[in-house]
């Protein structure tokens, strides 16, 4: 099969090209780009010397003598092209935001400041998270050529996170501190490299500025808020038909690394779910009672809990190929995923004994975005779903 990609020169297209190179399926690529066309790859990333020597060709060049198409584009410029495949009868990867909304056109203009330009196509689109949506995407290919919208990456690290807990009542979906009806909030506080912000040279990702420093940025207005919302009301309707949507913090962080998002998630958990801490006076609370201004380390109960938990998403996540989930005492970090397809991750609750707390941890590059495209083609196409992806993580 002939892979294309347009938007070969950025960071997510050079991804796509280094792990499409051996892939046992794919016989050959063809790669474009808008703004570098003529040029060769090899020129641009001198990394593929003697292994890839390609120019890089017009985006219709490339429709044309692809079988399939992935697309590494900015958002709001892929629309005509995702038009161009589904026209010719092929499969679309879009890496961008374009598709992810679903028909959501009022939300995804609000965030973008554009709307959709052919919402029809968006009858052919699934959102291509695997573990959620894969029977969504085995069941519309039947029908012809669709397009995959590739999540973002603090939505997937997020996602696979929560969703065990959101599907299988962990989450205490109302707030009683509130005294209204309004969803319990689910807290999510994340730190990307530097990679997430792409190749083209921003002041916030120069050397001197970024180096040695942690630094929230986008606090409250982060664009992947929405698709995190929508994502984790789509994984807690399937365990929780009826319920309220969960409420939403998000807050993301540039970390002074190149590759990996780590995300702490804190959830809410049901009343059933909840574990007894312990009293100044060393005593048994229950859990959620006011206890001590200063908290004991964790009782017995929270860590019989802690493993019950584990043990629930282990079995939820155990026919998953890339979702590893850690024994006790391993804790998960970027450095144990780079380079792979996996997602890590530990399973943690608060002294009180009141609050999920989930450490999940991609390479955003992989899993973030190009190896989960190149698992959505695997999906599409009936290959081996870990074909092209099989790598053992680099950790140093």
């Amino acid at each position: 099969m002939i892979a294309g990609i347009i938007g070969a020169p950025g960071y997510a297209g050079a991804e796509l090209i280094r792990l499409l190179s051996g892939h046992p399926e794919i016989k050959g690529l063809s790669l474009g780009s808008v703004s570098l066309e003529g040029e060769h790859i090899e020129m641009v990333y001198p990394n593929f010397q003697k292994r890839v020597s390609q120019p890089l060709l017009k985006p219709e060049q490339v429709i044309a003598e692809s079988d399939l198409v992935f697309a590494a584009l900015p958002h709001g410029v892929g629309e005509d092209f995702a038009k161009a495949c589904i026209d010719k009868g092929k499969h679309y990867i879009d890496l961008s935001s374009d598709f992810r909304f679903d028909k959501d056109e009022e939300t995804y203009k609000a965030w973008y400041a554009k709307g959709f330009k052919y919402p029809e196509l968006r009858e052919r689109s699934v959102y291509g998270l695997p573990e959620l949506n894969r029977d969504k995407i085995l069941a519309m290919k039947t029908s012809g050529p669709m397009i995959i919208a590739n999540p973002g990456c603090y939505p997937t690290s997020a996602a696979i996170g929560a969703f065990p807990a959101l599907a299988k009542g962990l989450y205490e979906h109302s707030s009683s501190s509130t005294g209204t009806s309004a969803p319990s909030t689910i807290i999510v506080d994340a730190a990307s490299g530097i990679t997430g912000g792409g190749r083209d040279p921003q002041k916030s990702f120069h050397f001197p500025e970024c180096s040695d420093s942690m630094t929230p940025y986008k606090v409250g207005e982060h664009r992947h808020t929405p698709e995190i919302a929508r994502t984790f009301a789509a994984m807690s309707e399937k365990g929780s038909a009826g319920q309220a949507s969960p409420g939403l913090i998000f807050t993301p962080h540039l970390s002074p690394m190149n590759r990996g998002i780590l995300s702490t998630i804190y959830i809410p958990l049901a009343a059933k779910w909840q574990a007894a801490g312990i009293s100044g006076a060393g005593e048994p609370v229950a859990a959620g009672s006011p206890g001590t201004a200063c908290p004991r380390p964790p009782s017995k109960d929270i860590k019989s809990r802690i493993a019950e938990i584990r043990e629930l998403y282990a079995d939820f996540y155990k026919n998953e190929p890339f979702v590893r989930v850690l024994p006790e005492g391993v804790f998960a970090a970027t450095n144990r995923v780079r380079q792979s397809n996996f997602c890590d991750l530990s399973i943690h609750m608060d002294q009180g004994g009141t609050t999920l707390i989930i450490i999940s941890a991609i390479d955003n590059m992989v899993k973030g975005a190009s190896g989960q495209a190149i698992q959505n083609m695997n999906i599409l196409c009936g290959f081996d779903e870990t074909a092209g992806l099989n790598a053992i993580p680099a950790l140093f």
